[in-house]
Order: C-alpha cells, then structure tokens, then sequence
C-alpha cells in the first residue's frame, strides 16, 4: 500500500536521515520545516521542536558511542545538539566566527568520537569536546572552501578529503595543509570554482584508497586515494547525484539517490540500474542504510519519505503525518 507523505501543511522535503547505530528502529529525518524521530522503524513519528531554533536543518549526525546525543547542522544557525535523543536541543557554537551560520555535515574521529570535523560554507570546523568549542581548521592550499562533505580515513586520521563547490582537496597532516586533487573531474584549469560541486562522498571500508563522488554533474571514483577520478556513467549519466551508500557486506554494491531516482550498482559503479518501483517521487534528496540488514534503506525526496526491505526492488511511502510535537 503506497499513501501520500504529510506534515499537516509543513514541508514534505526529506533533506537528512540517519539511523541509531545500535538500535536501527530508531531513525531522525529532517525536512525543511522540522526533526522528526521514529522508535518503530518509521511506523510512527514524533516531531522535535523544544529548543531547536527556526533555521531549517541541512544535516543530522548521532554519538557513536553517547548514542542519545545528536547533532543538527543548520541553515541560519550553525549546530544544534541534543544529548537526550531530541527531546530538547541547545546551540552549540562556541568558537564558530559569527558568520558561520551553515553547516553541511559532521565526521566523528573514529577513536574518539568527541572530536568530530563540521564542514561549513566557509571551511572545516573541529571540536575536540564533543561541541562545547569549535576552532577553525586552515584552509592552507583550498580556493573553494564552500565544503559540502568531508571524509575521514579510518586507519589513517591524518588523511582528511573535503568536497567543495569546487571539486575535492586532500590534506594528508590533519587538515594543516591541503592539495586540489580533481584530476578527472574538472577538466579545464580556467573553469571557476563552481565548475563541479561536490555534494557527497563515501570511502570503501574495505579499499580506502577507493571513493566515491556524488556531484552536480554525476557520479565519479577514484581507485587511488583521489591521485584521479573516473566517471561512473553507465546508466547514471551527468543527472545531478545528491547521496551515495554502500553496502557494508559488499562494497562493490551502491546506492545513488539522484534526481531521478535511486539507482543501485552491483560492480563498484561500473554500471547503475533504477530501483525505484513504488517511489512517487523522484527526486531523492537523502538515503541511508540499515546497519546491519543492507536490504533496509530509506530514502528522503521532495516528496516525502520511502522505505525498501529488499533492497530497492519495491519502496512504500512513511507517513509522518502520524507525528505529534515532542
């Protein structure tokens, strides 16, 4: 059964999702207006509203290990974070520079996930204390430092990759000092800075010299630490590519949420087949994976919420118009 997504006249635009590590039936979205949050895999909804401020919210990240803590990355705002599962949320933004006010996404150190990278539109942003105070990290070798996503090497934590509005720069000291390195994806050296905005990227677990880039103008890999890129355009072509998963159990299994649609890889992105059925809207702005059934995933577009448990064959539509305000 397929129903339409509401929120009793606020926005049906699903801009994040992440899922509870621990205990997956639980889930926050984010829509353009609102948090909401779900203890029953996305049977039931309750919105989060006490203390969160008006701006609306671009990215949602949750404490590795302090699981109740989440944060929020605003627009307007900079970040929220709630240390009681969203009941009730507090701004966190000491040592962010009065105008820093976006934040596109959070990377958690993966030995101690108190220090936690925030990708801004002016740069990148650490805090070694889970939030009480952010330092700005040096920008040293960036022209674009409009930063979108950020990925952490996990047996190498000096190696950082940041992807901008334009293209991707790696520092291999921790974020002193970075290089451009968009072989493959920016074709001319007189293009501007806006030549290719990267909206996501996600490592191998596996290989991490093998990433993945979802940008403005489809979907790229490197299979050298970003030494160069290739374009992954069998069945994906240059549509605009919002999110990439990965199947933990399978890495050359992939997941694209596209303007499109979502597409899905079985060869490490040589080639994209849609797996939309049950989707009635295209355009799919987020997706996130179960963390241990790699046949659940969600996916956030502008017209709602959908949930497949087969691995994109078929999706049916969450109804957050089940939500009451927390």
């Amino acid at each position: 059964m397929l129903w339409t997504i509401g929120c009793s006249g606020q926005s049906n635009t699903v801009t994040a999702i992440v899922i509870h590590p621990i205990r997956p039936d639980i889930l926050y979205v984010t829509t353009n207006d609102r948090v909401y949050k779900t203890r029953d895999a996305g049977e039931t909804w309750t919105a989060l509203t006490e203390g969160l401020g008006a701006a609306r919210v671009l990215s949602l990240a949750i404490h590795p290990v302090m699981t109740s803590t989440v944060y929020a990355g605003t627009l307007g705002d900079a970040v929220y974070r709630s240390v009681d599962g969203g009941q009730r949320w507090s701004i966190i933004n000491a040592g962010l520079k009065e105008h820093i006010t976006v934040v596109n996404a959070f990377v958690f150190h993966p030995q101690d996930p108190d220090t936690i990278f925030a990708a801004a539109t002016v740069g990148i942003f650490k805090t070694t204390n889970a939030g009480l105070l952010w330092e700005e990290i040096p920008n040293k070798g960036m022209d674009s430092v409009y930063v979108v996503s950020l990925v952490l090497d996990r047996a190498n934590t000096n190696l950082l990759y940041a992807g901008t509005s334009g293209g991707v720069y790696r520092s291999r000291n921790g974020g002193q000092t970075w290089e451009a390195v968009n072989k493959g994806l920016i074709e001319r050296e007189m293009e501007t800075g806006l030549a290719l905005g990267m909206n996501t990227m996600v490592q191998d677990p596996g290989l991490p010299a093998t990433l993945y880039a979802g940008t403005t103008r489809g979907a790229y890999r490197t299979m050298n630490g970003g030494e160069s890129w290739t374009k992954i355009t069998g069945g994906l072509g240059d549509w605009f590519i919002a999110s990439i998963v990965l199947d933990p159990e399978n890495t050359r299994v992939l997941y694209a949420g596209t303007g499109k649609g979502v597409f899905k890889s079985a060869d490490g992105g040589e080639n994209w087949t849609a797996v939309h059925q049950g989707l009635t809207n295209l355009n799919v702005r987020s997706l996130a994976m179960h963390p241990t059934n790699p046949q659940i995933l969600y996916a956030g577009t502008h017209g709602g919420l959908f949930k497949t448990v087969e691995g994109g064959a078929t999706w049916r539509a969450l109804n957050l118009q089940s939500s009451k305000e927390s």
